[in-house]
C-alpha cells in the first residue's frame, strides 16, 4: 500500500489533489452528521447565531475556501508539495462546506430539508466523482483516439457533444463524458429525458410518440434507479422531508 501510495500518488505530484479529495469526503460526512444532530436537538449541538440571525456552514466554507485558495497561491513560489496539500485541505473541508448549502445558494432560500435541498447532495457527488477521475489520470476533454485529428477541432466537437448530452437532462453521462469521450457520443444520440430543456424545445409538442417514449423510458429504467439514489442519499445525509417553500413562491 505504501509503495503504491509513493508511486500513484506522490511521484505524480497527486499528493494536493489526493489531500483535497479526502477531506472533501470526510468533512461532508462530518457536516451531516453534525446537521442531523442539530435537527434531532442532542446535546449540546446547536446552530450558530449571532443574536437572532443564523450564521449558514456556507459562511464559513467560503471563508475557508479564500483561505486554501490564497494560501496555494503563496506557497506556490515554493513548489513545496507539503504545502499545497495542507491549503488543499483546507480548500476541500472549505468546500464541502460550501457545496452541502449548493441549494440554498441556488435558490437564494433555505431549502436544505426540502426537497430542493437534494441537490446539495448531487453537487457534492458529482465533485467527488470529478475530482476521483482526476485523481486516478483521466483529463477532461481529452482522448487519444489513434487518428491525426486536430485538438482544438476535438475539444469543440466534445463539448458541442457535452452541452446536447447535459441538455438531455443526462447530467452524470454529461459529467463522466467531459473525462471519456465515447460517453457523450452516447448521450447526445440518446433520447432526451422528458422534463429536460431538449425535449421542451424539440419534440414535447411536435412529436408526441417521442415524448411518450421518454416518459415510457424513464418510468421504466430511471425512476428505479433515482429511488435507488435518493434512499442512499437519506442514508448518508439524512431524509429532506419537509414541504418545499418554494412552490408558488414568485421571485421578486
Amino acid at each position: 500500500m505504501g509503495s503504491w501510495f509513493d508511486n500513484a500518488i506522490i511521484a505524480t505530484g497527486r499528493l494536493p489533489l489526493f489531500c483535497y479529495f479526502v477531506t472533501l469526503i470526510v468533512a461532508f460526512i462530518a457536516t451531516r452528521i453534525n446537521v442531523r444532530l442539530i435537527r434531532a436537538k442532542v446535546g449540546w449541538f446547536r446552530n450558530v447565531s449571532v443574536g437572532e440571525m443564523h450564521i449558514h456552514h456556507v459562511v464559513f466554507g467560503v471563508v475557508l475556501m479564500l483561505v486554501g485558495g490564497v494560501a496555494g497561491l503563496i506557497v506556490s513560489s515554493t513548489a513545496s508539495q507539503a504545502g499545497y496539500a495542507i491549503a488543499a485541505c483546507v480548500f476541500g473541508i472549505g468546500s464541502a462546506l460550501v457545496l452541502d448549502e449548493f441549494a440554498l445558494i441556488l435558490h437564494l432560500h433555505d431549502v436544505y430539508w426540502e426537497e430542493e435541498g437534494r441537490t446539495s447532495v448531487d453537487a457534492v457527488f458529482i465533485a467527488v466523482a470529478v475530482t476521483g477521475l482526476l485523481l486516478i489520470g483521466l483529463r477532461p476533454l481529452t482522448w487519444d483516439y489513434g487518428t491525426p485529428v486536430n485538438p482544438t477541432a476535438l475539444i469543440v466537437a466534445n463539448l458541442v457533444l457535452a452541452v446536447v448530452t447535459l441538455l438531455k437532462g443526462k447530467i452524470w453521462t454529461g459529467m463522466a463524458g467531459l473525462f471519456v469521450p465515447p460517453m457523450l457520443v452516447v448521450g447526445a444520440l440518446r433520447l432526451a429525458r422528458p422534463g429536460s430543456p431538449w425535449a421542451r424545445w424539440f419534440f414535447a409538442q411536435r412529436s408526441p410518440r417521442k415524448m411518450a417514449r421518454a416518459i415510457h423510458r424513464e418510468e421504466r429504467w430511471r425512476r428505479p434507479v433515482i429511488r435507488a439514489k435518493i434512499a442512499f442519499q437519506e442514508f448518508l445525509s439524512g431524509r429532506h422531508d419537509l414541504p418545499s417553500t418554494r412552490r408558488g413562491r414568485r421571485h421578486t
